[in-house]
């Protein structure tokens, strides 16, 4: 049966086009997928059915939206291992490594945390993209909570668009960082190269916020936990190369492999170079379970290659000193 969703638009989406409202509200749906939703009439503002996707909404008014049924996916079921740190009826959460696709894409059908979850769990078949509810990076990794149920995926969904569950990372970048912050900055697709997102002027892009703090500070690096009040797509590689710290082994966004850091060890330096993703991690997430209301939260300790690298970099600093 067709899912019914009501939504009273917010204050942040006030003079708003409908399509970007509905794709700012809904985490879980393309905004290609949203317009056919409002070509098709199965979209109602203030109880009338609106198929203009560019009218602009106004703080306080109600939108209906009539979700169709979920479709088939174009995915298939394949035997591969999920790092699984907690399960229930409800929902999962797993510990994802690096070089491990969320979902199938632009000339990517197979190997993906979807085709496991169709493995693992066939139930997930019925929900959208298998019951996942966000994503990281295919060379990020950590902490990724995922549905099982499609109360559970509705629940967590809206959790995740209203900034109440809790995802905090650590990251390495690059530079010293002498004091935490926050980066407040709409990011959109980059206009001049299609595949990056980029901070964008005011008045364009989606709302993104990340706060940061120092957790050590090397020579020319620095270690930062991170927390995030939106998820939009590359969102903390974004901000960070904004602020002209990007994370190391991050060449999209600007971090480059430094060769060599004066009198730093051979060790140090192969390290360095051999660090072929971002250098950052989903350490932590917490949420309300949505159906028993616990609070529950996660962690995950940080992989041994990029706890190698801090090892490196912490014994570089203390024999060495500030540059």
């Amino acid at each position: 049966m067709s899912e019914e969703i009501k939504l009273q638009v917010t204050d942040e989406f006030h003079g708003v086009r409908l399509d970007a409202v509905l794709g700012g509200m809904i985490e879980n749906h393309s905004r290609s997928a949203l317009r056919t939703l409002i070509d098709e009439g199965r979209v109602s503002v203030d109880g009338k059915v609106e198929t203009k996707p560019s009218i602009k909404l106004s703080a306080g008014q109600e939108i209906t939206v009539l979700m169709k049924e979920p479709e088939s996916l174009d995915a298939l079921p394949e035997d591969l291992p999920l790092n699984i740190v907690y399960q229930d009826d409800d929902l999962i959460v797993i510990n994802k490594p690096i070089n491990f696709v969320v979902h199938p894409g632009a000339g990517i059908k197979n190997g993906t945390v979807m085709n496991a979850m169709l493995y693992h769990f066939p139930q997930t078949a019925t929900l959208p993209r298998a019951g996942i509810v966000h994503r990281l990076d295919k060379d990020t990794s950590g902490l990724m909570v995922i549905a099982l149920t499609q109360v559970a995926q509705h629940h967590l969904s809206k959790a995740i668009a209203k900034h109440l569950v809790v995802r905090e990372y650590e990251a390495i970048v690059e530079g010293e960082l002498t004091a935490g912050g926050t980066v407040d900055a709409p990011i959109g697709r980059d206009m001049n190269m299609r595949t990056r997102m980029a901070v964008m002027p005011e008045g364009m892009g989606r709302e993104a916020v990340t706060h940061y703090r120092v957790m050590e500070r090397f020579r020319a690096h620095t270690r930062l936990k991170l927390r995030l009040e939106t998820g939009r797509t590359h969102q903390i590689r974004v901000h960070m190369a904004s602020l002209h710290h990007p994370l190391l082994g991050d060449t999209q966004y600007g971090g480059r492999r430094i060769k060599h850091i004066a009198g730093a060890s051979l060790e140090l330096d192969e390290a360095l170079n051999n660090y072929r993703h971002q250098a950052l991690h989903a350490s932590h997430i917490e949420f309300e379970h949505p159906v028993t209301k616990e609070i529950i939260g996660f962690d995950a300790p940080l992989p041994q290659e990029m706890t190698h690298l801090l090892d490196l970099l912490r014994e570089d600093y203390e024999a060495n000193g500030i540059i």
